[in-house]
């Protein structure tokens, strides 16, 4: 392995600031760190009228289809980025992306829409990708900042996110957003291409351990689609059982598997550190929940209010982008301060203060929810918390890693957070369901519903901040190993 570390002469070069390569740089790992995330909006923004149009009651598929996909893939990405290079690898799954958006652009069945968005799934590793080249080419003072961002992207995509996609929505209907999604990922694709530098970081060329990767991923996708049908098929089905508990015996086998193989997949000895294990749990079962309870939001404000049979707020796209706007900005400030001060400030308190105001908010939102000033006041506290969750989460991996672990950490991470996501999401249809009316093959929901579905989330952030006590004190950022490929 090769690893290029900064000069001192290198270090007080980049002092005064980004500079214009950096930035754009940054911008473009911005991008691509975001585009599942913009995708992911968009579609959830467009699924009520997806929903509609196809007269299915599976809409749940639409989002969930594609992180089944990730979360399968990403132990065989993380492991290839190792060897190959996180950029050459990261345009292969983004070409992949593209190939699956455009299928579901041009589908005319909700059948072939599934399929170009499980396409578009191979996608799902590359934030992991863009985190771990942050550590590898950015200068040291610069690593923490740009760490920063690039997980505050969120605010960047929750302020401009909502206005396109209320723009498209709006004036293009959900065809509008799968074409939308087709150009972005393309943008995405020509930004790697031609801004982005390689990282010199590698890991000793092996064999790959296909019966790991097989086990791992595919046990994790099979009990994410097993919760995922529990409710239809009944949660003590033989099914539902098969699926989830044969799920759980793949996982157990892939841990034994990789005890003993030479060459193994992910080094179980990682998990061993006290560091990297509590830190894997809390933030991904903090960013899951932060990420899943997005979906019981857009389906308050989006889904039509229909007296006796939904209470849905009814707003249009545009007007829940200009509502959530004040919070995405303060969400994308939060995230840039909290990248400076996690150089010097114990991560962990940072972390405790985030989950404490974001559990606060999601707690207000299950009671008070009914109009604009409502949602704005509680995203107040919502911008701040988030944004300091989200600006940790890659700090804290770098801080728990060393540079040559630092593209399987991430991946371990994504993944972790990934089946977190995808299970929270399909427990909150199960829970939101449990009061929703069903016409014409279409759900909608009554007010119990979204409280309800609030309720558990802010269960779950309360739960993943006191779990912060498990996590051990560690270097600080700016102790820690970078490297400079560019």
């Amino acid at each position: 392995m090769t690893l290029n570390v900064e000069s001192p002469h290198q270090e007080e070069a980049g002092k005064s600031g980004f500079g214009a390569r950096f930035a754009l740089i940054l911008i473009a790992l911005l991008w691509a760190s975001q585009l599942n995330g913009l995708v992911g909006l968009m579609g959830s923004n467009a699924q009520s009228q997806i929903a509609i149009h196809y007269h299915t009651t599976e809409i749940a598929w639409f989002t969930q289809i594609s992180s089944l996909v990730g979360i399968f893939s990403t132990p065989f990405v993380v492991k290839a980025a190792g060897i190959y290079g996180k950029k050459r690898v990261l345009l292969v799954i983004t070409a992949l992306g593209l190939a699956g958006d455009l299928i579901a652009a041009v589908s005319t069945n909700y059948e072939t829409l599934l399929t170009g968005r499980a396409v578009s799934g191979f996608y799902g590793p590359s934030i992991a990708l863009v985190y771990a080249m942050a550590r590898d080419v950015f200068p040291r003072h610069l690593v923490g900042p740009a760490s920063g961002f690039l997980g505050g992207g969120m605010g960047v995509l929750a302020l401009g996110g909502p206005f396109l996609s209320g723009w498209v929505l709006d004036d293009f209907g959900y065809r509008g957003v799968l074409w939308f999604m087709v150009a972005a990922t393309a943008i995405s694709l020509l930004a790697l291409l031609f801004i982005v530098p390689e990282s010199s970081v590698r890991e000793a060329r092996t064999p790959l351990d296909w019966v790991g990767g097989i086990l791992l991923g595919g046990g994790l996708t099979s009990i994410i689609y097993g919760v995922g049908k529990g409710a239809e098929w009944g949660w003590t089905s033989g099914d539902t059982l098969g699926f989830i508990g044969g799920g759980l015996v793949a996982v157990i086998a892939f841990v034994l598997v990789e005890r003993r193989v030479a060459h193994p997949l992910f080094p179980i000895s990682l998990l061993a550190r006290r560091r990297v294990w509590s830190t894997f749990l809390v933030t991904a079962l903090a960013m899951g929940a932060v990420y899943a309870q997005g979906t019981v939001l857009n389906l308050l404000v989006l889904m039509p209010k229909i007296p006796g049979l939904s209470d849905g707020l009814g707003w249009t796209a545009t007007k829940n982008a200009w509502v959530g706007a004040p919070t995405s900005v303060l969400l994308i400030a939060t995230s840039v301060v909290t990248g400076v001060l996690a150089r010097r400030v114990d991560s962990r308190v940072l972390l405790a203060i985030g989950g404490t105001l974001v559990t606060a908010a999601v707690t207000l939102m299950s009671q008070f929810h009914y109009g604009v000033g409502q949602l704005m006041a509680i995203g107040v506290l919502s911008g701040l918390g988030m944004g300091i969750v989200v600006a940790l989460v890659p700090i804290m991996v770098i801080e728990s890693m060393k540079p040559e672990e630092q593209a399987l950490g991430n991946g371990a991470q994504n993944m972790m957070q990934g089946v977190l996501q995808s299970v929270l999401t399909q427990v909150a249809f199960v829970v939101v369901a449990q009061n929703s009316n069903v016409m014409k093959g279409t759900a909608f929901y009554v007010d119990d519903s979204f409280t309800n579905g609030f309720l558990l989330f802010a269960g779950v952030i309360a739960v993943a901040t006191l779990l912060i006590a498990l996590i051990p004190r560690s270097k600080t950022l700016d102790e820690v190993e970078v490297g400079q490929a560019a």
